[in-house]
């Protein structure tokens, strides 16, 4: 619990495997599993058997981002489309619009 008091720097150690900037999470959907010949190869037809669950997880990567306004680094957890829009905009502006700093 202490961790927490400490600043929004270490929140990313207690949420799992959610960015921090953008909030992309893991997203489940539905696999569909076919069995059979298709038509096109000489069979007849490809049927449904069953649709099974699956997770899709968002490419996240802990990094330490410096930032010249602040004049130190901060730790964040996010997805790497989330570099790519803290690469183009900058990082103070970036962190602030997430509230991260």
């Amino acid at each position: 619990m202490a961790d927490m008091l400490r600043g929004p720097q270490s929140l990313f150690n207690i949420m799992s495997r959610v960015c921090s900037i953008r909030g992309s999470r893991v997203r489940v959907g539905g696999r569909i599993h076919r069995s059979g010949l298709a038509k096109k190869k000489g069979g007849i037809g490809r049927h449904v058997t069953k649709v099974v669950k699956r997770s899709v997880s968002p490419n996240l990567q802990t990094k330490r981002i410096w930032v010249p306004e602040l004049g130190r680094y901060v730790r964040v957890k996010l997805s790497a489309r989330a570099l790519k829009t803290v690469n183009k905009n900058g990082a103070y502006t970036t962190l602030k619009k997430a509230g991260l700093v």
